[in-house]
C-alpha cells in the first residue's frame, strides 16, 4: 500500500525526485537512522569533533547537491547519497549547536524551526510552490535541498530533546514520533488537508524518529541503548538502503510501460 502515491503527490516521471511511495518512506527512515549512527561515528568514535565532522559532511552535501542539479533526470544513487549527506551534516551540525555552542536542545530546535519555516516561505514566495512536483529546475532544487538540510538538522535536535531533556528515552521517543507519523498517514487517507503540508510534515517527523532509533542502536546499555558498534550499525543500514534501491530499480525496469 502506498503511503503517498506519486499520482497523489504530483510527482511525474520528469521530476528530479523519486515517487513518494511507501518504499520512499522506508528508505528515508533508514537513511535518517544511518545519518545518526554515521554522523556520531565520525564526530565521536573517530574523535574528530562536531565542527570537523560538520565540515566533512557539508562538503559531501555540497558536492552531492551540485551533482544532483547537473543531471537531467532522477538517479536513485545520487538522490539518496544527497539525502544521507543531509542527515549526517544535520546530525553533527545540531550536536555542535546544542552541545558545543551551548544553546541546548530546545534552543537549537527553536532556531532550526524558524530557519525551516523561513526556507519554505522564501521558496514559496520565489517560485509559487513548495510541492515536490516543482523540483525540476536548479532554483527549485536549491530550495528543496536547503529545506531538507534544515529539516534534518531540526529533526536531530528534536530527537535528542525528546529522548534526553524530556526524559522519554529512545523507546519513548520512537513511539512518539512513530505515532505522529501514523496521524499524518491517517490524515492523508481520511482528510482533505494539503498533500504538500502532509508531505513536509512527514518528512520532518522521519528525522527525529531516525535520530532516536540511531541512538537506540549505538548508545550504552545503561543509557537505554543496545550498545552496538556505530560502524556496524551504519554498515547494516547502508546495506539495507542499497538493497531497497536495487529492488526498486529492478522493479522499475521490469514493469510494463
Amino acid at each position: 500500500m502506498k503511503a503517498f502515491s506519486a499520482q497523489d503527490s504530483g510527482v511525474s516521471t520528469s521530476s528530479k525526485v523519486p515517487p513518494v511511495t511507501l518504499v520512499f518512506w522506508i528508505i528515508k527512515i533508514a537513511a535518517t537512522t544511518l545519518g545518526e549512527t554515521g554522523g556520531d561515528a565520525v564526530s565521536m568514535s573517530m574523535n574528530l569533533g562536531y565542527l570537523v565532522g560538520t565540515g566533512i559532511f557539508a562538503l559531501l552535501f555540497l558536492m552531492a547537491v551540485l551533482l544532483q542539479i547537473r543531471v537531467n533526470r532522477f538517479h536513485p544513487a545520487i538522490y539518496w547519497t544527497t539525502i544521507i549527506a543531509t542527515t549526517m551534516v544535520g546530525t553533527t551540525l545540531a550536536d555542535f549547536a546544542d552541545r558545543s555552542l551551548g544553546i541546548g536542545y530546545a534552543g537549537g530546535a527553536l532556531l532550526l524551526s524558524v530557519l525551516l519555516l523561513a526556507a519554505l516561505g522564501i521558496w514559496y514566495r520565489t517560485l509559487g510552490s513548495v510541492a515536490v512536483d516543482s523540483v525540476r529546475e536548479p532554483r527549485a532544487e536549491m530550495f528543496y535541498w536547503l529545506t531538507i538540510m534544515f529539516s534534518q538538522t531540526l529533526g536531530t535536535a528534536l530527537g535528542d530533546w525528546t529522548a534526553d531533556t524530556a526524559g522519554l528515552g529512545y523507546g519513548g521517543g520512537a513511539l512518539l514520533f512513530g505515532g505522529l507519523l501514523v496521524l499524518v498517514v491517517l490524515a492523508y487517507f481520511w482528510s482533505s488537508l494539503s498533500r504538500t503540508v502532509l508531505f513536509w510534515s512527514a518528512f520532518v517527523l522521519t528525522r527525529p524518529l531516525g535520530a532516536v532509533l540511531g541512538d537506540f542502536l549505538d548508545k550504552p546499555l545503561d543509557a537505554g541503548g543496545l550498545a552496538l558498534s556505530r560502524y556496524t550499525a551504519s554498515f547494516v543500514l547502508l546495506a539495507f538502503i542499497l538493497v531497497c534501491i536495487l529492488l526498486c530499480s529492478r522493479q522499475g525496469r521490469t514493469k510494463p510501460s
